[in-house]
């Protein structure tokens, strides 16, 4: 059994999807005009955590995470207005480069990323540049319906068409008019309407021909038509950052709702912010780090994941460089343990351990990675114990797989890249790239190719995993 904490309902529900077992499971993803830094890569590593667990729990997850790459203001808060610029078309012009050429650079080093961090690819990856007739679409049925109106070529929705606005977040439209002192804009009838689309000015180097005029497509409609594209009108799990809750995805219960006229999305799952030395990441202070900063101080990918999942995705995290070398530790004691258990000849004569229970009880209570990991810390400290003293009566046959399963299928740990010779990772991404195609002769061939080299490869719930002989 799984339970999450729904954002939407402000409580902890058991998990029952639409249509079992399948699961629908949508993340936002990045709007690709820098580099993620390692506060976005605990939210995608956790929702990672989440589709590995529905995984484990039985559920066939598609999972849809998308690519910003148009639409995404430098002032995306209601409090401003839908003002500012597109923070892609921005850097293009800095750079003197095309806004396919920041989006296509930035893309690859955040998927380069998330392979270090073991993170599962999506089962797809819409961009938004790629669905802009969509949008389009899911504007003109907006305003057909009497949800968004346009002027002088902006499309904006109107807020009090939907009177359920603020359900997810609450900033409902009274506490907004109470709280909040929004910048006007000309063309709105309301302060709080957001865009649905913007009229691009001379030279915006972003900009698609629509019923309104020539623009650009606003950040909040773009999931909506993605998440209607690739998954339906009504989808079973929301992932994303804290961050996002208002105004984003506040907004695309407002447009998916009303264009759909169903229900959006059943469970939201947010993860909260991550702080390092108990302050917001800042470049000015000198505490915005990406995953190479990491790698300079002789910490490994994998050493982040253990970090990350050493606390609840529902707890503010506060990173430290203590924190990390701990979470180094733990993960290096793992790994070993692990070596040790496979290197062992001797027959395992003990009663099989009830931990592996325990341990997928608390990733089930609201992933509680951190009750997970003193379970799993704790088993392995009982195995190198009996190991030590060459007590085998007291270790069972299931240890091993036990160990396998929660570093590898739930934790989602890997051997690092660096460990594994080069001629074994060139194989490694033949034998994936023939998975892909169905070729799985070739795939078994490359298999037993690499066993040869001193490897085993696994393909499981969550695909390809290696480990040594």
């Amino acid at each position: 059994m799984l339970s999450l904490y729904n954002t939407l309902s402000k409580k902890k529900e058991v998990f029952e999807p639409i249509d079992p077992p399948q699961v629908k499971l949508y993340t936002c993803g990045p709007t690709v005009y820098d580099y993620v830094h390692i506060g976005n890569l605990r939210s995608y590593v956790m929702a990672d955590m989440l589709r590995r667990a529905l995984s484990a729990s039985g559920f066939e997850v598609k999972h849809v995470k998308n690519i910003t790459d148009v639409g995404h203001l430098t002032a995306d808060d209601i409090a401003q207005g839908d003002s500012g610029e597109d923070k892609i078309a921005r850097k293009a012009a800095a750079e003197h480069k095309t806004p396919e050429e920041i989006a296509a650079f930035y893309t690859e080093y955040y998927r380069e990323t998330e392979v270090a961090l073991g993170i599962l690819p999506p089962d797809e990856e819409p961009h938004a540049t790629a669905y802009v007739p969509q949008m389009i679409q899911f504007i003109e049925r907006l305003i057909a319906k009497g949800h968004a109106y346009a002027v002088n070529g902006n499309v904006f929705f109107d807020v009090t068409s939907f009177p359920d606005y603020g359900q997810l977040s609450g900033n409902t439209l009274e506490s907004l008019k109470v709280g909040a002192r929004l910048e006007e804009h000309p063309d709105k009838r309301n302060p709080w309407d957001f865009a649905l689309w913007l009229r691009a000015p001379e030279g915006h180097l972003m900009r698609w021909d629509s019923p309104w005029g020539i623009g650009y497509p606003g950040w909040h409609i773009e999931c909506s038509a993605m998440n209607l594209a690739t998954l339906g009108k009504t989808i079973d799990i929301h992932t994303g950052g804290e961050d996002n809750i208002f105004p984003h995805h506040e907004a695309e219960i407002a447009q998916s709702v009303c264009g759909n006229e169903a229900p959006f999305a059943r469970y939201w799952v947010h993860t909260r912010h991550l702080l390092v030395d108990g302050a917001k990441m800042s470049k000015s202070k000198g505490n915005f780090y990406r995953l190479e900063d990491i790698l300079e101080r002789g910490y490994t990918a994998m050493d982040l994941r253990m970090l990350f999942l050493g606390a609840h995705y529902r707890s503010q995290m506060n990173f430290t460089w203590e924190a990390l070398a701990q979470a180094k530790a733990n993960r290096e004691s793992l790994m070993n343990t692990f070596e040790r258990l496979k290197a062992t000849k001797e027959t395992f004569t003990g009663e099989d351990s009830q931990e592996i229970e325990l341990f997928k009880a608390a990733i089930g209570n609201d992933l509680n990675t951190p009750l997970a990991l003193s379970i799993l810390l704790r088993y392995a400290g009982n195995m190198n114990r009996s190991l030590d003293k060459k007590e085998y009566h007291r270790l069972s046959e299931s240890d091993r797989k036990n160990l396998s399963e929660m570093l590898f299928d739930y934790f989602g740990l890997q051997v690092e890249p660096s460990e594994i010779p080069a001629a074994v990772e060139s194989l490694l991404r033949e034998r994936l790239a023939a998975r892909n195609t169905k070729d799985y002769a070739r795939s078994d061939m490359l298999r037993d190719e690499i066993a040869n080299l001193g490897y085993i490869v696994e393909d499981g719930l969550h695909g390809q995993s290696i480990r040594k002989k």
